[in-house]
């Protein structure tokens, strides 16, 4: 391991500010009340042993028609260098300036010019080695916002082309990062998966296979090995990030392999075979940018997540973190009034506040987790 992240366990706060279907701009972290609350968060997470942190800088309300105002960054940054806790700093979570149109060369540049504004404002606040998500999943991004619909602007049979603005502005933010920081880190986080075709299907098992294939596709794009005109070189690709959910596997088209089948699918993958066919396709540092399970699932969940991540460093992979994301409950980005149940720590609506309630079983065995992989 390289010792770049202060600590193998990972605390992800939850920093989508995309505008959903309901044309209702979100902002998660005032939802989950972390922007108020960022020190007794971190104490939080200290106390179980995390010391580095996903955080998200809100574009939206940073930028402003090109002056910054770091006012909703501030506090949270100061707050973690006080309480000695390391941030991956995710730049650009599904939301960007109204004012800014996504497929227009504009956005490049307004996303290059803020990332180094961020990137002169996190020199200023300390001397530690800066670690950056630029784009939070570009594949994932690229399908909400360009092919379902799903989230701003909403379009469809437009994927590809979201996706390739996406690598342009990462790649033109990275630049303009290391022009501020050359020591500057990057982690690319996308969804790692695996799909199959139906048992009685064979003739899907090309389709099935080309859609696995897309997985790689924004990593490849900036790394330059697919469509090198958008700029990728393999020193953009520096740390890969695989985030990795119960519904992250499924049967063509849209069946899924349900993880809590007993017995399971046989055509389920093991996390740990994943990260190994990933490593070896990049070889690169790896790290799980985010993963986490639902209510009474959690604890089985992250028993099972450390059993594969001590597998994949033992056939070789450079694991070098695993991120609870996340790490504090979240509402549903389309029901505000329903809580995930998804963290470490459930929310609950208390006299000051969202009280932060440890979930007991998930608590014990992410303490057995923390033991076998410290």
């Amino acid at each position: 391991m390289s010792g770049l992240f202060r600590s193998f366990w990972w605390g992800g706060f939850e920093s989508a500010c995309h505008i959903n279907g309901a044309a209702r701009r979100l902002d998660m972290i005032c939802a989950t009340e972390h922007d108020a609350r960022a020190a007794e968060d971190f104490s939080l997470v200290k106390s179980v042993g995390i010391e580095t942190v996903r955080e998200g800088m809100r574009w939206h309300l940073i930028d402003r028609g090109g002056g910054y105002d770091f006012s909703s960054a501030l506090p949270v940054a100061r707050a973690a260098r006080e309480a000695g806790v390391q941030v991956v700093w995710n730049l650009c979570h599904y939301g960007w300036p109204d004012d800014v149109n996504l497929f227009a060369p504009a956005f490049v540049e307004r996303f290059r010019r803020y990332s180094a504004a961020v990137a002169r404002l996190i020199a200023d606040l300390g001397d530690e080695v800066p670690v950056y998500s630029p784009i939070n999943e570009i594949s994932f991004f690229a399908w909400a916002a360009g092919e379902a619909g799903y989230i701003y602007p909403h379009a469809r049979g437009a994927g590809g082309r979201v996706k390739e603005q996406l690598v342009r502005a990462a790649i033109a933010g990275m630049e303009a990062i290391r022009d501020v920081d050359a020591r500057a880190r990057f982690v690319h986080a996308d969804p790692l998966i695996h799909v199959v075709p139906p048992r009685d299907r064979p003739d899907l098992a090309r389709t099935a296979a080309d859609r696995r294939e897309a997985q790689f596709e924004a990593w490849d794009m900036l790394a330059g090995g697919f469509r090198p005109e958008l700029g990728g070189h393999p020193r953009f690709l520096d740390i890969v990030g695989a985030n990795f959910y119960h519904t992250n596997e499924w049967e063509h088209p849209e069946r899924r392999l349900r993880w809590d089948d007993s017995p399971r699918d046989d055509r389920w993958q093991p996390l740990s075979r994943l990260l190994i066919d990933l490593f070896h396709r990049y070889n690169r540092p790896i790290v799980i940018g985010e993963t986490s399970h639902v209510g009474s699932g959690r604890a089985a969940w992250i028993r099972e997540i450390a059993a594969d991540a001590r597998a994949a460093r033992a056939a070789g992979v450079p694991l070098e973190g695993v991120c609870l994301y996340p790490i504090i409950d979240r509402p549903d980005w389309d029901d505000p009034g329903h809580w995930h149940r998804s963290g470490l720590w459930d929310c609950v609506a208390g006299p000051g506040g969202l009280d932060r309630v440890l979930c007991g079983d998930y608590a014990a065995a992410f303490a057995e987790a923390r033991a076998a992989l410290p």
